[in-house]
């Protein structure tokens, strides 16, 4: 008999990530030029100031990492008004989820996702063989009421997304409060806000300033959008003292390379690109809206440094023929929505190619 996975690990449909550009190449056989606008990444690429530190660390590469990460620690520490005790790094936010989920979540417990959200909250949580009550979005927007209605006082995690990803809706802080209140402090209430540092709303909560209120809250940031380290892979975890020194447990030593805190370090000094990418995003916001009104494409109006376009169409042909002309973006079937595309705001040029190929896809 060969080895079987167990039934909650074969019920889980793998997480399907944005096509790598030489991937694309690869298959299509394409000469040109492609853009990849499919995994929110920052079209500008890193700060400087940040390749610069990088590179000064390779020098030091055959050394293990600062298994604590005192020095960036430290630093957003300060920057957060948070003590260094309140911070869990991870591979990535995503690895922040699981460690979450693997400290409070045993086989057979409740947690409550919304349908329609992140899609590894849901795997993290099959990982467990947790029993998930999938709440749907109402009008692209997390439904806080009936998510909350959903919690009881056996449910030990409910995960949020601010702003959604892949909708780019935002949830404000009345709206927000007004849930805490209704979540028992014995389950740990999630808020991933990958997408903040976009965010412009003066309604948006202070999550970070709210957690002194909320002992059971723990809020996730991380340096793959706007930092635009991605491919170094660093996020991090914020909270109450206590529930952080239980999730510190299950993190695997040397977790954030020696490279990635190096670089972290250094994009956190550097407000110049900080806000060169902001304004990047919202101008090629504003264009896009522009384009996909022009184009009868209706799209949800988003907080984040992507949109969700629907050209009420099956998307998978729409995805195949913009890739044949060097355009990827993401379908979210996965995500339960048919006929939209997740896009990736990008530089003046790659969003006039967007929709330069949308239109002559969406004509034939």
């Amino acid at each position: 008999m060969k080895p079987q996975a167990r039934p909650n690990i074969q019920s889980i449909s793998p997480y399907i990530p944005g096509k790598p550009i030489e991937e694309v190449r690869r298959e299509l056989g394409i000469k040109g030029q492609i853009i990849k606008l499919a995994s929110n990444e920052n079209p500008l690429g890193p700060s400087p100031l940040a390749v610069k530190a990088l590179r000064k660390s390779l020098k030091e590469i055959n050394l293990y990492p600062d298994d604590g990460c005192f020095a960036l620690g430290k630093r957003l520490a300060a920057s957060l008004g948070v003590n260094e005790d309140q911070l869990i790094f991870g591979n990535g936010s995503v690895d922040v989820i699981e460690f979450i989920t693997k400290t409070f979540v045993a086989p057979g417990d409740h947690v409550v996702i919304a349908e329609g959200a992140f899609i590894m909250y849901k795997i993290a949580a099959r990982m467990a063989d947790a029993r998930p009550s999938l709440i749907p979005l109402k009008n692209y927007v997390h439904d806080l009421e009936a998510m909350a209605a959903a919690v009881t006082p056996q449910t030990k995690v409910v995960y949020i997304a601010n702003p959604n990803n892949p909708t780019g809706t935002m949830l404000n802080e009345t709206q927000v409060k007004a849930f805490m209140q209704k979540v028992p402090e014995s389950c740990v209430a999630v808020f991933d806000e990958a997408y903040l540092e976009y965010i412009d709303r003066p309604d948006f909560p202070d999550t970070i300033k709210l957690l002194k209120d909320w002992p059971n809250a723990i809020v996730l940031h991380t340096f793959s959008k706007i930092y635009g380290l991605a491919g170094l892979r660093v996020g991090y975890g914020v909270g109450n003292p206590e529930l952080i020194s239980q999730i510190r447990k299950v993190r695997l030593p040397f977790n954030i390379s020696l490279t990635g805190q190096a670089a972290c370090l250094a994009a956190l000094d550097d407000a110049k690109h900080l806000a060169k990418s902001k304004r990047l995003n919202v101008e090629g916001k504003e264009y896009l809206y522009k384009q996909f009104q022009a184009l009868g494409i209706s799209y949800v109006p988003s907080e984040g440094n992507f949109i969700l376009i629907d050209p009420k169409t099956d998307s998978q042909p729409v995805f195949s023929a913009l890739q044949k002309l060097g355009v990827i973006v993401r379908p979210v079937k996965n995500y339960g929505y048919q006929t939209e595309l997740r896009v990736t705001i990008g530089t003046a040029r790659q969003n006039k190619k967007l929709i330069i190929s949308l239109k002559k896809v969406l004509k034939d």
